[in-house]
């Protein structure tokens, strides 16, 4: 099946605008675009879920997986960052196995409980802006 050359254009375009974003980030902004895709995959997944678009709420939660693992939880440095790297460490690992336990058992309820955990810590990380404690490894 073939996609209009609109719809490619703009695809293509959010791509680069997203590339473009990531390249000029700091480390600060760089976890800011995280955790607003977390919680865009979190959303994307609970509308697939109640579409019942089985293969794209899998696509989706896998992708806030991820961005939990790999994007938030690995740069925590956890022996320089004390309890709050230590609690987010939990937190992340914790949001991680409720998005398992959602995607298996197609719970809107597990997706809106790591949107709801993580909103805090995301709005908390936007007030810093930059200059909190050093709980991140050194990029």
């Amino acid at each position: 099946m073939f996609t209009s050359v609109s719809s490619r254009s703009a695809s293509a375009y959010k791509r680069a605008s997203i590339e473009a974003s990531v390249d000029m980030a700091d480390p600060h902004q760089l976890v800011n675009l995280l955790f607003e895709a977390l919680q865009r995959a979190i959303g994307s997944a609970k509308l697939h879920m109640q579409a019942g678009d089985i293969p794209n709420k899998c696509r989706q939660i896998g992708n806030a997986v991820r961005i939990l693992e790999e994007g938030l939880k690995a740069p925590l440095d956890l022996e320089r960052g004390g309890e709050i790297a230590s609690n987010l460490d939990a937190l992340y690992g914790y949001c991680v196995t409720r998005l398992v336990l959602a995607n298996s058992r197609n719970d809107i309820t597990a997706l809106d409980e790591v949107s709801r955990l993580i909103e805090p810590v995301a709005s908390g990380w936007k007030q810093i802006n930059g200059k909190g404690p050093a709980y991140l490894r050194p990029v």
